[in-house]
């Protein structure tokens, strides 16, 4: 991170000295925005993650959720796991990773269509710099390579615009919580416009020994050359600091209920996570014709993370009755102290043609990728009392009692990866008639991987298809089938942990759905049915003990076939012009349909894959009091940890209360509203379950000025 104040520096002298010029100059630049009601609230139709080109959701063959700005301001969301309730099939499995559609996915985020996550590891993205949040069902690597077949993320960041924004925020709650933010966009010239952002947020934690500190300053330039060509740079700043961090769950029973309370942390109070990270992109929009455009856009990032805790492993034999279990209270730990840093560079070029075939309209999207990642990673590794790590009375914590000054550290020697992505990529979306319309896709996909430490490399590369058809037998409802294939290289860990025998893991899925507009367009609704199937999975092989017992078997195997099986219904819009609705419900099964270990549940259900979900969001309008009302309801099934204990259903009530005094906004959000105790997710049986957190109240004030 040694260039990061310098350039974050440049950033902010460049954006600040162009602030005082950005209000006289605004006055000479006239720009009219033209808002629908639908786009003031929740329904936006409009996207460009499924095709890269910006459509109409109704026109795709494939399930797309777009979380508006409004939706995001209205939920008072911190970071995208305030948002899961309004994502049909989305759930959460464990800090920043999601289940989608039964399969966990901790990696396949992208940023304005650009793989390169700045909160990549355990930190939970913020959304402060984020404009929208595009969810594409299903596999997404015949456009954006390689990942888990049950979706995707992308979060469309703020930008600068022509249209003068300036608002000043102001947050309270309980735990402590306080912040401010302050955002502000403008023309600065006829052809130039900023944007700058900043914002801090610091809270307590319901769990012990926990809090956070969030740090971001964001901002860009927008220079229109002409009509045909514009850039758009921007950078985006972060610095996370958790303490009492990395959060484990709470130990449960075989029925689900914590045997410990929900506040319980394995960590000491000096434990840590802290990340800083520093983004930089550019990306250049240029139309060669009224028919030729190409969208090129070049991001780089700088990530590192210094983390050290505290780990459970195991009951310890207090009481000396020879046997290790609850009734002792007390357990072993390791601490881990890690680093890691991310250096990654990404290139993306899109063009799209769009033209007449054979009387037919015609639109041929080509162009590649490249990905470059060079990590360093330490991790240093203190086990139990014989390195000075002092063991936890669980039920009485006595923390504090152990100093990491005086533990013996051992060098794990882990040294971190290279990998480099190539790809090249072509879509067509043909209009048959005014009625039917076929999308296909297809991506080559070259992978280089390289595990530092021990110097072992391999390569890798795929070709993967999709393919869909739309039938719109009237301007508001579309029918659609979909086929996409997913395809996930080994990572060089697993590789070599295999004995170079792995392969890839792939997937495959076919979609059934149907859209539709109600209401005159102010309603949208979707209904999608699916079957992804997914082999080659990499599991821990049963038969390894260690390196000295089981010196030629593989530590890591593929293994079998598993299949999900889901429907997904969503609604959104405005029911009456005072009313705005977003609901949804999923239900997916996911099992294992071929193959047999002990590493799966006896049930074969999938871990954190709940069998049922619904989310609703509702606002009403006090237009008489220039004031709303919200009311909120996130329910998830029964789930089952790794160590196949259950982890109980759960339904938590939210509401909000906004009002407005001419540019002034206040609101206040409730979540979990009864204070209900419950897990979000399950873990291990020696971690526990993730705890839902405990009621919040949320407080901001905001002017517009």
């Amino acid at each position: 991170m040694k260039h990061h104040k310098l350039s974050l520096a440049i950033a902010s002298t460049i954006l600040t000295s162009a602030m005082p010029i950005a209000q006289a100059a605004t006055q000479d630049v006239e720009v009219i925005e033209v808002t629908g009601r639908a786009q003031q609230f929740y329904l936006d139709t409009n996207t460009s993650v499924g095709t890269k080109a910006p459509a109409d959701i109704i026109d795709l063959p494939m399930s797309v959720d777009v979380i508006t700005n409004q939706l995001i301001v209205d939920q008072a969301a911190r970071n995208i796991t305030d948002l899961y309730r309004s994502i049909a099939g989305v759930s959460e499995f464990s800090y920043s990773g999601v289940t989608f559609r039964g399969f966990r996915d901790d990696a396949n985020v992208f940023y304005d269509g650009v793989r390169g996550d700045p909160y990549s590891g355990f930190s939970v993205p913020q959304v402060f710099n984020v404009e929208r949040i595009e969810v594409l069902k299903g596999p997404a690597t015949a456009l954006y390579g390689g990942g888990e077949p049950g979706g995707m993320i992308n979060y469309v960041t703020k930008k600068p615009t022509f249209t003068e924004k300036r608002e000043l925020n102001f947050t309270v709650g309980n735990r402590s919580l306080a912040g401010a933010s302050v955002d502000m966009t403008g023309g600065i010239t006829d052809n130039l416009a900023f944007r700058f952002g900043a914002f801090y947020e610091e809270e307590d934690s319901f769990r012990d020994n926990a809090d956070s500190e969030n740090t971001e300053i964001a901002g860009g330039l927008l220079y229109e050359f002409d009509a045909d060509t514009s850039l758009t740079t921007t950078f985006d700043y972060v610095e996370q600091n958790l303490g009492g961090n990395r959060l484990r769950g709470v130990p449960a029973d075989d029925n689900g209920n914590f045997i410990v309370d929900r506040e319980y942390n394995a960590n000491e109070k000096f434990d840590y996570q802290n990340l800083e990270a520093l983004t930089l992109q550019a990306t250049l929009k240029h139309s060669f014709t009224d028919n030729l455009d190409v969208n090129a856009t070049v991001r780089y990032m700088d990530n590192e993370r210094e983390q050290a805790y505290h780990e459970s492993r195991s009951w310890v034999d207090v009481n000396g009755d020879g046997e290790a279990n609850i009734d002792d209270e007390t357990i072993r730990r390791e601490y881990r102290d890690q680093y890691r840093a991310n250096e990654e560079l990404s290139l993306t070029v899109d063009f799209v043609y769009e033209h007449e075939l054979a009387g037919m309209a015609n639109q041929l999207l080509f162009g590649g990728d490249y990905h470059d990642v060079d990590t360093e990673y330490d991790y240093l590794r203190a086990r139990y009392e014989a390195d000075g790590v002092g063991n936890l009375n669980i039920f009485k914590p006595n923390y504090g009692e152990t100093d990491p000054s005086t533990y013996n550290l051992r060098d794990l020697n882990r040294d971190g990866i290279k990998r480099e992505r190539n790809s090249f990529y072509v879509q067509d979306r043909l209009s048959l008639t005014g009625q039917w319309s076929i999308m296909l896709g297809a991506r080559f996909d070259q992978f280089d991987e390289t595990n530092k430490e021990s110097g072992n490399s391999y390569d890798d590369n795929d070709v993967t298809y999709r393919a869909g058809v739309t039938y719109k037998p009237m301007d508001d409802l579309s029918l659609y089938a979909s086929y996409s294939e997913s395809f996930n290289p080994v990572s060089p860990d697993d590789f070599e942990e295999g004995a170079g025998e792995l392969e890839p893991t792939t997937g495959d899925q076919i979609e059934l759905g149907a859209k539709k507009y109600w209401l005159d367009g102010r309603i949208f609704t979707t209904i999608a049915f699916y079957q992804i199937d997914k082999e080659n999975l990499v599991i821990g092989n049963p038969d390894f003990i260690d390196s000295d017992e089981t010196p030629n078997i593989p530590q890591v195997i593929n293994f079998g076939l598993v299949e999900s099986d889901g429907v997904e219904l969503t609604l959104v819009g405005d029911l009456t012009d005072n009313l705005s609705i977003t609901a949804n419900y999923a239900y997916n099964d996911t099992r294992v349909t071929r193959g047999d270990t002990r590493n799966i549940s006896g049930s074969g259900k999938f871990v954190n894959a709940p069998m049922h979900q619904a989310g609703l969001w509702t606002r009403y309008e006090l237009a008489n009091i220039d004031s709303s009302i919200a009311f909120g309801i996130d329910y998830v099934d029964e789930q089952i940890s790794f160590d196949n204990q259950k982890v109980k259903s759960f339904t938590v009530f939210d509401a909000s209360w906004t009002t407005r005094w001419d540019d002034v906004l206040l609101s206040i959000n409730v979540n979990n509203i009864f204070d209900k105790e419950y897990a979000a997710s399950g873990f291990s049986e020696r971690n526990g379950h993730f705890p839902g957190e405990s009621r919040k109240v949320v407080g901001q004030l905001t002017y517009n000025f």
